[in-house]
């Protein structure tokens, strides 16, 4: 059977641009244009590298994987919580909901439920791209492709062997080199330093600090955000409410225009609250960003899963929660002007996996060996809070039963697809990256 990287290979180059133009405009035309400036802003984010470009374009990723015919598919595999953009910058750490620092997987907005392989070959693609950048070689791509693979393998093996080992987590504990760390500068930081970098003491009280992108609320706007706020509380598990409801009283909140990549022009709420006592050391930041559609739905067309949820907020909590054991007690959802918007907390504890800093072949293929780990494990293990409808079975051992005997096959196969897609991916940035200098965006 053909992979689907060999059609994509077989096109012309100005078919494949058109192809990126009009997908883009037809998934993203509204937001760019009630929104230019912030989209030229994420196109030339994207236009800086192939790996750039790869980050911002998950639509063309799953796009492109919508008509895949994988052997490694069945009833049950084919309907795993996935993460749904998982590429090599998509980890770092954080602080569960047990006070124990985990360096997992992070950054939840595109999942979905889907092939538990698209996670997989997503990364796999990904880490060619980072591969060109660093200069490896193509054997040595190939062999950083395969450590992440076997790695998930043998994981996954364990969860299935031992069902009982819902507390598997990489943590100070059990990790070393670079990943432990980054544990460890994360240890290092405090809620202070956030409150400082955030907010300012005004006559006694602390205040969320206004800049060119923070803005204040006008009174009506208030008194909506603080009712969405109101509807959140209820989104939260009753085993992670806080007793004390002093922690939950609002005392500022702003607006934010976001810059990044994947989340260009959005309008986020930050909101300060009190936290449990009245030190002014203790309060919490959190945020209420909106959600937009995952990627992988572009590619999933099953019914039941597209009507299930609420909005997209409602979706990206209750994919967390199964994707990620003891989840941050502040995570929840509400709807402003009937959009869903994300809740959660601006935490000190969350720090993103630095790849300038590994450069050597060794320690590229041991960070490599803990991200195939805690891919295993945000695909296997979930929070106690987490819904069991969509995905009712136990996905390692689906995963593990439908390997059982072609581990090696199964290695191949995402080895192949990275190095391929890869190289796609590189061509694609290049046809991009003359579509937008050209103006063949329409409105950029």
């Amino acid at each position: 059977m053909p992979d689907i990287t060999d059609r994509i290979r077989r096109e012309k180059p100005e078919q494949r641009q058109k192809f990126i133009i009009d997908l883009f405009c037809r998934h993203c035309g509204e937001q760019m244009q009630a929104n230019p400036t912030a989209w030229r802003s994420k196109f030339r984010k994207m236009a800086a590298s192939p790996f750039a470009f790869y980050r911002g374009s998950a639509i063309l990723f799953f796009s492109d994987l919508a008509d895949e015919q994988d052997p490694f598919h069945d009833e049950k595999t084919s309907r795993v919580w996935i993460h749904g953009d998982l590429h090599a910058e998509n980890f770092g750490t954080y602080m569960n909901s047990e006070g124990v620092f985990v360096f997992d997987v992070n950054d939840f907005d595109e999942s979905y439920v889907g092939p538990f392989t698209w996670d997989l070959k997503r990364l796999a693609a990904s880490l060619s791209l980072l591969g060109y950048q660093k200069a490896l070689s193509d054997d040595e791509i190939r062999q950083a492709i395969a450590k992440f693979t076997q790695s998930y393998v043998n994981q996954v093996n364990h969860f299935a062997k031992n069902s009982g080992d819902n507390e598997f987590a990489l943590t100070l504990n059990n990790t070393s080199g670079k990943v432990l760390a980054l544990l460890q500068k994360t240890r290092l930081n405090t809620r202070i330093k956030l409150l400082e970098y955030w907010t300012r003491i005004e006559n006694y009280e602390r205040k969320i600090t206004r800049t060119s992108t923070v803005s204040s609320i006008d009174s009506d706007t208030y008194a909506k955000i603080t009712k969405a706020f109101n509807n959140y509380l209820e989104t939260i598990p009753p085993s992670k409410r806080f007793a004390d409801y002093t922690t939950y009283k609002i005392k500022d909140i702003v607006d934010t225009q976001s810059l990044g990549i994947g989340s260009a022009g959005q309008l986020t709420y930050n909101i300060l609250l009190e936290g449990r006592t009245q030190a002014l050391e203790n309060d919490i930041l959190i945020f209420m960003k909106p959600s937009l559609a995952a990627a992988p739905s572009i590619a999933v067309t099953d019914p039941s899963i597209k009507n299930y949820f609420l909005h997209n907020a409602h979706r990206t909590v209750i994919s967390q929660r199964a994707l990620q054991a003891h989840t941050d007690p502040w995570l929840g959802y509400t709807t402003i002007n009937g959009v869903g918007h994300l809740v959660d907390e601006a935490s000190p504890y969350k720090e993103d996996l630095n790849w300038d800093s590994i450069n050597n072949f060794g320690e590229i293929l041991e960070v490599l060996g803990y991200l195939g780990q805690a891919v295993a494990k945000i695909h296997c293990v979930s929070d106690d809070d987490s819904d069991k409808t969509l995905v009712p079975f136990s996905t390692e051992k689906a995963i593990s039963d439908l390997l059982k005997g072609r581990e090696d096959k199964f290695v191949e196969s995402i080895v192949s697809f990275g190095e391929n897609y890869g190289a796609i991916a590189y061509e694609d940035h290049r046809l991009f990256v003359d579509a937008f200098r050209n103006r063949r965006f329409p409105g950029l």
